[in-house]
């Protein structure tokens, strides 16, 4: 799909927010490597802790439909009305992406619109994170349970 189309389902995500709570809309587009396209919004609650980021709920969706394999994801956000500036996903978003996602070239992609947006890839945004594979994965976990 298009750079700017991608940008645009974004965009379009980005208007289901469900942000009564802090008026902060943001809306993701996440690509497969096949291709196929997951929208996702945030979701407020007023227990906070139960609240959903954009980029969770697209990869959520993806991953529930039986998608692994990611090539990149758009995230646009902002307070209500026109998008002004560039919203970057929040650690735990990252870890998510760093969970299914080739830090080296999965591409997120922050954009104000179809015309105006920044690349990054997953792992300029997060070093060192914890993958699934590796000495900071699995291997660290099956190394430190406690004997008995």
């Amino acid at each position: 799909m298009d750079t700017r189309e991608l940008i645009q389902r974004a965009l379009e995500a980005r208007e289901l927010a469900y942000a009564p709570y802090s008026g902060f809309c943001v809306g993701a587009a996440l690509e497969t490597a096949e291709g196929e396209v997951f929208t996702g919004c945030n979701i407020e609650n007023a227990g906070f802790s139960p609240t959903n980021c954009a980029e969770r709920t697209a990869f959520f969706k993806a991953v529930s439909e039986g998608r692994r394999s990611f090539r990149r994801i758009v995230v646009v956000g902002g307070v209500r009305g026109p998008v002004t500036g560039y919203c970057a996903p929040c650690g735990v978003c990252r870890q998510v992406m760093a969970e299914f996602c080739d830090p080296k070239t999965f591409q997120v992609l922050l954009a104000k619109s179809p015309e105006d947006w920044r690349t990054y890839t997953l792992d300029e945004l997060l070093p060192l994170a914890q993958h699934p594979e590796g000495e900071q994965g699995l291997d660290f976990f099956r190394h430190s349970t406690p004997a008995g």
